[in-house]
């Protein structure tokens, strides 16, 4: 499928974003050894401050899809990106875990305008059987930035200290800013081709938007899905090094495959509906046959810490999260396939903020259970059922997806 020259150059800045989000949110679970030991931080401590950082995004993303409705595809990239990137620059100047808790703070609610508007952009710029593709190209992104994260952070941090890895991995994203209004300032980009396109300054209906089932539909399926996400994002490089041994100078391959293959999974799982799509398959059909196939994958997840070989939970936690690639492409899909376009960034911030939730629950269940000498099976345990349940949530509120209306 064949997007064109101006609208592949605004998916691979969308993309570009997207690693550089991952890569910011990432260096401190890269960096937890070093950091544990240079400023005497426990596992609660860690798990306090990734849940933090959940936190503040999941606070965020109640105004940020209204702040994207409102700004418009054009203002509000940038305005993510520059924030969140300003916001990891701080942690270099960090030195109390009370400042770390502030600047993750800043960078959780900063980052939380991320998603909404790649979302909406791709909703504008891209036609339906489009779509599913366009947004696997776009969660694909974060799995390269957390390819990224485990094997250049480390190089930075041993060879100039830790402080230039926030440093250099936020100065990034100012640059991003600067080829992003080169970019959209050219002619082409004036007006997206979409008939229900909307630039900014839509009115979101917030009392309609919450008694929709379809918000609430998007929502609870990712509270059991992104859960998972966050959790394994946070607590891989430590299980790594819990489990199997491995130091910051040796995990970085095994997580970088664990990225690379989710990456996989993320181009599977939007080429796979779009694909049923075109052959005339339903979509209420081909998005949930496409989740239930995801959900499958994830089972045997809990096998990771009964296998002796490091490079066997390599396997299974990278078929794990390309599975939770695929779903979370597919979910993103079906939210710009049922849901009106002018509340697009407003229904997914609210899905976001329901996630990011859950993800702060089970990242701080993670530290306090891992503190008091407990292991990681619960986690697992409920990994391994969280798609399952996301895809009867979505299939209890919306038993058929139909296609939005204008409206």
């Amino acid at each position: 499928m064949r997007f064109g020259l101006h609208r592949t150059l605004l998916l691979a800045l969308v993309m570009m974003a997207g690693v550089l989000n991952y890569t910011d949110r990432q260096i401190i679970a890269v960096l937890k050894p070093m950091l544990e030991k240079e400023l005497g931080w426990s596992d609660a401590d860690y798990g306090l401050l990734v849940a933090l950082f959940q936190g503040a995004a999941a606070v965020a993303f109640v105004f940020a899809g209204w702040t994207i409705d409102r700004l418009g595809w054009r203002v509000g990239n940038p305005t993510a990106v520059g924030s969140w990137s300003l916001a990891a620059i701080v942690h270099g100047m960090a030195t109390t875990l009370g400042e770390f808790k502030l600047v993750r703070v800043a960078l959780g609610a900063t980052e939380a305008l991320g998603t909404p508007a790649a979302v909406k952009t791709i909703s504008l710029w891209f036609q339906a059987r489009e779509r599913s593709l366009a947004l696997g190209f776009m969660n694909a992104a974060g799995n390269v930035g957390a390819i990224v994260a485990p094997l250049l952070v480390p190089v930075i941090a041993l060879s100039y200290g830790w402080r230039a890895a926030f440093y250099i991995m936020g100065g990034l994203g100012l640059v991003w800013v600067v080829a992003w209004w080169a970019l959209t300032r050219l002619p082409y980009f004036r007006t997206p081709p979409t008939s229900a396109a909307v630039t900014g300054g839509a009115k979101v209906p917030w009392r309609t938007v919450l008694t929709d089932r379809r918000t609430w539909a998007f929502a609870g399926a990712k509270v059991f899905s992104d859960q998972v996400w966050w959790f394994l994002l946070m607590w891989m490089p430590d299980l790594f090094t819990r489990v199997f041994g491995l130091d910051m100078r040796s995990f970085g391959v095994p997580l970088a495959t664990i990225y690379a293959i989710a990456a996989f999974g993320s181009l599977a799982g939007g080429y796979v509906s779009g694909r049923m799509l075109a052959a005339g398959m339903s979509l209420n059909r081909a998005r949930k046959l496409t989740l239930l196939i995801c959900a499958l994958l994830v089972l045997p997840v809990p096998l990771v810490l009964l296998v002796q070989n490091y490079w066997l939970a390599v396997a299974l936690l990278g078929l794990t999260l390309a599975a939770h690639q695929g779903f979370s492409v597919n979910l993103f899909a079906i939210a710009t396939d049922i849901v009106p376009q002018g509340r697009i960034g407003t229904v997914i911030s609210i899905g976001a903020l329901c996630g990011n939730l859950a993800g702060m629950a089970i990242l701080q269940a993670a530290g306090w259970v891992l503190a008091t000498g407990g292991s990681y099976a619960p986690m697992f345990a409920l990994v391994s059922v969280s798609y399952l349940l996301a895809l009867g949530w979505l299939h209890l509120l919306q038993p058929v997806l139909k296609p939005a209306d204008a409206g």
